[in-house]
């Protein structure tokens, strides 16, 4: 009886133990597809930055906000944006044992954004999903018969999302039918508290372009303050859901104010702010990666040509070639 009762204590400790042990977290990169298939020249890169997931984002294309049709794996296309460019990537990441995240993505003509997608006419909106249940799928196949560990169904979808919630829990049970993996949704900073699919997944995918501060260059101190109420927003959800925060996007360009409108990619922005990149970066990361309910992300963007992209005077998103690379590297070593 005592050494039952030992061997119960035991248990329980180590049970204790263990649940308490930190989730390892997702150091993602946003893979950007490209033309051509990428060699293990462009995947060292990411070993380099101790990254150990990356996302593969294949593309479908729609004519305008209300076109219902949705065009994708053709000749015409980046072979990184096709079924066969796809797997092709995948493969040479799992080589090097980087894990996946496949999330294909829709691009709107002239660049509309996504989440004001919604059809005219009851016809229209059934064709859509038609469409985007034939487009999901497809790489829903692809993410089982390459051992993908985690697939994206939409990303950044709001109308649609909102306005069709059951086409889209229908859609997840037909994609897990398929797929044995994790699954998620990326949903949009304002958009995430306000959907109803995190039931039926298993992360809460955010792309998270929250507003952190309006200084030209923020400092530490002002972004560790600015990210409070959103830290607190976010494991509020999380605890609702019982489900862990997931970054599906996460990124700062290096231009001044970066923190006031995260989402902004005008090209009217021109301003090289070098250090707002680092500091706002930094803050995510001292911030968020330690919390246990906070499992990683997926930083925006990482382009396959390393040597010739980003660089001392680019203000776009990615930290390639720039000091917030090594912000990035740090984080992700530890």
């Amino acid at each position: 009886m005592r050494v039952s009762f030992f061997i119960w204590i035991c248990g329980g400790f180590l049970f204790f133990s263990c649940a308490q042990k930190p989730i390892p977290k997702i150091n993602g990169v946003s893979f950007v597809a490209s033309r051509d298939s990428v060699t293990q020249q462009q995947v060292n890169p990411i070993k380099d930055l101790h990254s150990n997931y990356a996302a593969i984002m294949p593309f479908g294309f729609i004519r305008s906000l209300d076109h219902p049709d949705i065009v994708h794996n053709t000749d015409r296309q980046w072979f990184g944006e096709t079924v066969a460019g796809a797997a092709q990537y995948i493969e040479l990441l799992h080589q090097n044992k980087v894990k996946v995240m496949l999330k294909p993505q829709l691009w709107i003509w002239r660049g509309e954004f996504t989440g004001h997608l919604t059809m005219k006419s009851e016809a229209d909106w059934q064709a859509l999903e038609k469409s985007y249940r034939d487009f999901i799928l497809t790489y829903a196949y692809l993410a089982e018969e390459q051992h993908v560990d985690l697939f994206c169904i939409g990303t950044e979808l709001q109308e649609f999302v909102m306005q069709r919630p059951q086409f889209w829990k229908t859609l997840v049970k037909q994609v897990r039918s398929i797929y044995s993996g994790k699954l998620t949704y990326a949903a949009n900073w304002d958009e995430y508290k306000r959907i109803d699919l995190w039931e039926e997944l298993d992360f809460i995918g955010v792309d998270a372009y929250f507003p952190i501060s309006e200084s030209k260059t923020p400092t530490l101190e002002e972004v560790t303050k600015g990210w409070q109420p959103w830290k607190k927003e976010l494991q509020q959800v999380a605890e609702t859901f019982d489900k862990p925060i997931l970054f599906a996007e996460y990124g700062y360009r290096s231009v001044d104010y970066a923190g006031k409108e995260p989402w902004q990619s005008s090209r009217e922005m021109k301003g090289v702010n070098l250090q707002a990149q680092e500091n706002l970066l930094q803050g995510l990361y001292q911030e968020l990666w330690q919390e246990p309910w906070f499992a990683g992300g997926f930083l925006w963007k990482w382009h396959i040509q390393h040597q010739a992209v980003g660089g001392m005077e680019d203000t776009q998103f990615s930290p390639q070639n720039k000091p917030a690379q090594q912000i990035v590297k740090r984080a992700y070593q530890k």
